[in-house]
């Protein structure tokens, strides 16, 4: 028999029409009485751990969802974590750091519709979401529109639609279909060895979009104010270095130990500082390049690493180092499309 423990957070899966609109108002308990009954092969439990619109979530509440499972980790073989959608990816990614050698499943799914209006799609994905925590893996997953995305690589990229969130970068690890689960890619199965929970956790940070016009001064403001700074560049990474020239600005958080990650504002196939002179002038020492990372992985991963150092080397090292499939070489037809 498995072991599932949900833990409910809040979000659209179990929200309410309130006077001011849809607000999480609906319990673990009022969740779980909307599923199946259980069969004799599953044994879930339920905790409410907050009733959050997913807007208000912050990496203190990651670290809240975190604790729980490091404490509830012996009596269970996987977790279910039901989160609103919209800064989902923010906590799979999170937990996918803060959550360090798991052995066990942890799955993360909401739903874009709430689980008592008509058409709902939140009694599925939860009961996939349930379906995947019984599979011999381990890590952090996101499962949705009968999807299961690596939790370092789910990004929302529709408002309003079911099939809400994508795989960026990253082969998606598997469908479900039914009762069967139907692999895609091979995944680590479940390991030997205990938990470590690391919460050190720096949320000073700041991601900053360019656009055309942007001017040096903004990187005066993040030099007094930030540890980190993201910074999506233009496609491959192209920073302006013409009339409103940010280079100089940019060696002056470097010189003032913040840490600088480049990004890119296409969410498909990541960074190369090399290919343009745009990028080149940029690829320095200490400028840290995110490849194929998303901005959620990078934001979260950025927190937990300047948690631990504030040398700018080991701030890189740590980076470019992949972690729980955050980070490769993209490599031709590598993808697989839903």
């Amino acid at each position: 028999m498995k072991r599932i423990l949900l833990l409910a957070t809040g979000g659209t899966i179990a929200s309410v029409q309130g006077k001011d609109g849809l607000t999480p108002g609906i319990t673990d308990k009022d969740l779980v009485g909307y599923l199946p009954e259980n069969n004799e092969e599953l044994l879930l439990h339920s905790m409410n751990l907050m009733n959050l619109d997913s807007t208000n979530m912050q990496p203190e509440y990651w670290l809240e969802i975190a604790r729980t499972i490091y404490n509830k980790y012996d009596q269970y073989d996987g977790f279910v974590i039901t989160h609103g959608t919209d800064t989902l990816g923010y906590t799979s990614a999170a937990l996918s750091y803060i959550l360090q050698s798991l052995a066990k499943p942890v799955i993360i799914t909401g739903s874009m519709v709430p689980i008592d209006f008509d058409g709902t799609d939140a009694k599925k994905n939860m009961v996939d979401a349930i379906r995947f925590a019984c599979e011999n893996v381990c890590g952090v997953y996101v499962v949705f529109d009968g999807k299961v995305i690596s939790g370092t690589r789910a990004v929302k990229v529709r408002s309003k639609s079911d099939n809400a969130f994508m795989s960026i970068n990253y082969p998606y690890i598997a469908r479900i279909e039914g009762s069967e689960v139907v692999y895609l890619t091979n995944i680590p199965v479940r390991k030997s060895g205990p938990l470590k929970l690391d919460t050190s956790i720096c949320s000073n940070v700041f991601v900053l979009k360019l656009f055309p016009g942007i001017t040096p001064e903004i990187f005066d403001y993040i030099k007094q104010s930030f540890r980190g700074v993201v910074i999506e560049s233009y496609g491959n990474g192209g920073i302006p270095f013409e009339k409103r020239n940010l280079l100089p600005k940019i060696n002056e958080l470097i010189e003032a130990g913040v840490a600088v990650v480049i990004t890119t504002q296409c969410l498909e196939e990541g960074t190369d500082l090399q290919r343009y002179e745009v990028g080149r002038k940029l690829s320095k020492k200490f400028i840290i390049s995110s490849r194929d990372m998303n901005t959620e992985a990078i934001v979260t991963k950025l927190m937990w690493v300047l948690g631990k150092t504030s040398n700018l080397d080991q701030v890189k090292q740590m980076m470019e180092t992949p972690i729980a499939n955050d980070l490769q070489q993209i490599q031709e037809n590598n993808y697989v499309v839903l």
